[in-house]
């Protein structure tokens, strides 16, 4: 791991210098944005979120990286109009700031202007009128970020407090858990249960706690307690959006017992009783604890409900299903570029004579636990008839957790990139060409098992992962295998394959299941070292559906950040979703799953996600398309700076591809930066588009395909093309790849254009200078210059020279003559010459 000792050392001492100020009291009236959503551009780690300035507590704070031109926003829910805003520092403070209003977080208005700040407590009158708010920091005062225990608006408007207090207990019956129990017989479900002659006491020592989760965000305005003898004497009345990050409403110390009532003020999923001191030698007991809640004020996202009108469930006694998959096809076979969105969803059960032709943005997914829940006597085909017998742009499809008998004995998967074939049981061949044997690039298989013998024939390069084969018949340039049963031994000195005995990390990719008759997703667990499939009992966990906000057509940014704000999982259903505000996923273990190609699009050039450096996110199965005003980064996975432990439970990434242009002009200086240590980027298409609509070196123009600045970075299934740059440029410490894919860019318009620091043209592949240990295997680079066929590109691959950088099986290719490489990687690797697309390689580097 990289060497945290100087950001230790440096928030130690920020520490020591805090601990002695005195912050001013909280005004007596509430701010208008107490509780409310609040995002930022940048947030410092996971314990720093943006949440942390609004929330009422001035222990805690949000701090941002350490650049300048950093903002902190809150949603006021309503507008509002503004009158005061009281901003407390942290020791990192900004000298230059603005104050701005929005109506809707996207266009911005000056209502007070600070040049020369000191910190401390800043206390601003204004005078402003929208529903968002935002520090716009123009210079920071130190050398490190933004940071603010608290930022607080003041004015009338906004979402105003619950009209009326539900008489109702919205906490009994929900899932309750305690820091003790004194026993089997007072477990902390008996506090909720509705009963007063059942209770919940904890061990006899402090501090102890007791909590409920409400199963969605709810206002909060009072909480009754009623004690058995053994009562708190002091303890906060606590909630929390995630049940990890919790804001004080109320603080008793001097309690006495018996039954009380306490009027509150706030929002949460979660409420805890955090007793602090007891009134008995015994521990703490509570009869009952009944939670009330506003019936007025922003109702909270609902988790759960339909899955929307793209997603086709069917079962095998499904009336016309051949019809409904031969519709979607003939809608979807040629669709390259357009808006339609489907996924099948297929009920445990035996399907016969059914072939499933799946064109573009059309996925099919068994229901059941295990892939031989849903098994189909026919078969699931991709062939490249659309596009005269070639398969090289049969991209965004996929089939998931089913098995199948072919109707011949051999199924057909002929695709390119972004087409995922994952747990899978083909109970005879795959053959992975199209009809007639034309080009194909691709591909990916993981978890998946073929019992008879999977035939590349024209496959260009294909990487397969923790599964088991029964033959494998050939190959053309770059085949790579890990933790596969029966693949072929490596040979890549005189032939295609690299082969490694496991994999050393890999958590396959979350899905979609019926328990009985309700949905729920299924996360799986990290697997070490893994060889051949997961499944059967397969290790993980489940998560009802109702913990996740169902994202359908039409969802807006906002709602789906105040989803995330409350604790839920996101679920994207089949559409295209343009998106006025980043996506902010701030709480460790959240989902993010799409279905059916679910495509998310960032409009006036906002990044389109951004994760905080926390434990255990799973983002897969969707595509973020660039739009039409350059976003700085698509997908930020971790702020800058971002240094915790994720080894344990790592951030993973499956299935999530990006596009610039194509689809029509698309800008973007980053696909994907990964700042976060250990995540795991298992299978991703990282594009530049080279045809369709706004495709040009400037008119889609992408600098990065992917930069790594975590450390102990795992990618497994690396695909990146026809990016400006580097397509891959990797700072940080132990990274790894497993197969990697790339085409430079084809409109390179001369060799000056790509000339820099002497070197002719920019690495598919580059290894910063600065890092000491680095390795990879299978890795191809192709270059197909047909805006000038002249140019020589000086190598595919760039690292330093160390002894802990170790590359190998590498190889580059001049498609067709249309330009050359004169080395494979630094100055090591004999130049491509000719038009017979024949690989020059490295077999070990250095």
């Amino acid at each position: 791991m990289k060497l945290r000792t100087l950001g230790v050392a440096l928030a130690a001492m920020a520490a020591l210098i805090t601990l002695p100020l005195q912050r001013p009291a909280a005004a007596a009236d509430l701010p208008l944005s107490q509780g409310k959503t609040a995002t930022s551009s940048s947030d410092e780690n996971g314990g720093t979120p943006a949440a942390y300035a609004v929330d009422g507590n001035a222990a805690t704070r949000w701090s941002s990286a350490a650049l300048d031109t950093q903002w902190l926003q809150v949603d006021l829910g309503a507008s509002a109009t503004i009158t005061k805003v009281v901003l407390n520092w942290e020791v990192a403070y900004g000298s230059d700031y603005r104050i701005q209003t929005s109506p809707d977080g996207s266009n911005w208005t000056d209502i007070k202007t600070v040049t020369g700040g000191d910190g401390g407590t800043d206390t601003l009158d204004v005078s402003g009128q929208g529903r968002y708010v935002r520090m716009y920091g123009v210079h920071r005062g130190t050398q490190y970020g933004y940071s603010l225990w608290e930022f607080q608006v003041f004015g009338d408007g906004g979402t105003t407090p619950p009209a009326t207090c539900d008489a109702a207990n919205a906490a009994q019956g929900k899932t309750a858990t305690a820091s003790s129990t004194e026993n089997a017989g007072t477990p902390a479900s008996a506090a909720f249960d509705g009963n007063t002659g059942t209770r919940w006491s904890s061990a006899a020592s402090d501090p102890q706690w007791v909590q409920v989760d409400l199963g969605a965000a709810r206002d909060l305005c009072r909480i009754d307690l009623n004690w058995e003898a053994a009562y708190g004497r002091a303890f906060q009345i606590q909630a929390s959006a995630d049940g990890q990050s919790w804001t004080t409403l109320k603080t008793v110390t001097d309690g006495t017992g018996g039954t009380a009532s306490y009027d509150v003020s706030g929002q949460g999923r979660y409420v805890r009783i955090n007793g602090t001191t007891r009134g008995t030698v015994y521990g703490y007991s509570l009869w009952e604890v009944a939670v009330h809640t506003g019936s007025g004020g922003t109702p909270p996202v609902e988790g759960g409900g339909d899955l929307g009108p793209n997603v086709i469930v069917v079962d095998p006694s499904t009336p016309n299903l051949q019809a409904k998959f031969d519709q979607v096809f003939a809608q979807q076979e040629s669709n390259q570029f357009g808006a339609g969105r489907y996924q099948f969803l297929m009920k445990p059960g035996t399907y016969n004579g059914i072939n499933a032709q799946l064109g573009f943005y059309t996925s099919v997914s068994g229901l059941g636990l295990n892939p031989d829940d849903v098994h189909i006597n026919g078969d699931i085909t991709v062939d490249a008839g659309w596009f005269n017998g070639n398969a090289t742009q049969n991209f965004w499809r996929s089939a998931e957790n089913l098995s199948i008998t072919p109707s011949n004995g051999t199924d057909r998967w002929a695709v390119a990139q972004a087409a995922p074939f994952r747990r899978i049981h083909v109970q005879g061949g795959l053959n992975l060409a199209p009809n007639g044997y034309g080009w194909a690039s691709g591909g990916y298989i993981a978890d998946s098992k073929i019992d008879g013998t999977v035939g590349p024939y024209s496959q260009q390069q294909w990487y397969t992962r923790d599964s088991s084969v029964g033959g494998w018949t050939n190959g053309v340039w770059n085949m790579t295998f890990t933790g596969v049963q029966g693949a072929p031994a490596t040979n890549f000195d005189s032939g295609p394959y690299t082969t490694l005995d496991t994999t050393p990390v890999s958590r396959e990719k979350p899905f979609l299941y019926l328990d009985g008759s309700a949905y729920k997703v299924f996360v799986p667990s990290k697997r070490t070292n893994a060889r051949g499939v997961s499944w059967p009992n397969t290790a993980g966990t489940s998560i009802p559906l109702d913990q996740f906000y169902v994202v359908k057509p039409g969802a807006t940014a906002a709602t789906i950040n105040a989803a995330l704000a409350q604790g839920l999982n996101l679920l994207f259903t089949p559409g295209v979703y343009h998106l006025d505000q980043t996506i902010d996923v701030t709480r460790a273990n959240t989902v993010v799953l799409g279905l059916g190609l679910a495509t998310v699009v960032p409009d006036n050039g906002i990044d389109a996600m951004h994760v905080a450096d926390v434990d255990g996110v799973r983002l897969a199965g969707f595509l973020i398309d660039a739009g039409r005003s350059n976003s700085g980064t698509l997908l930020q996975i971790g702020p800058s700076g971002a240094s915790a432990d994720h080894s344990a439970n790592p951030t993973t990434m499956q299935d999530v591809f990006v596009r610039i242009g194509g689809a029509g002009p698309g800008l973007a200086t980053n696909s994907v930066v990964v700042n976060s240590d250990d995540v795991v980027i298992d299978h991703t298409w990282l594009w530049r588009a080279d045809h369709g609509e706004g495709v040009g070196w400037d008119t889609n123009r992408a600098d990065y395909g992917l930069v790594v600045n975590g450390d102990d970075v795992l990618a497994t299934g690396l695909f990146v093309e026809h990016f400006n740059k580097y397509d891959v440029l990797w700072n940080g410490e132990n990274g790894r790849t497993i197969f990697f894919q790339n085409e430079k860019a084809y409109d390179v318009p001369n060799s000056a254009a790509i000339t820099h620091d002497g070197i002719v043209g920019y690495a598919a592949y580059k290894v910063a200078d600065s890092v000491a240990v680095h390795e990879a295997w299978g890795l191809g680079s192709y270059c197909n210059f047909t805006s000038d066929p002249s140019i020589v590109q000086a190598h595919g691959f760039q690292v330093p020279v160390k002894t802990g950088i170790k590359m190998h099986d590498i190889l580059v290719i001049s498609l067709g003559g249309k330009g050359q490489y004169a080395h494979v990687i630094n100055n090591t690797g004999a130049p491509t010459t000719g038009t017979d697309t024949v690989p020059s390689k490295v077999t070990q580097f250095p």
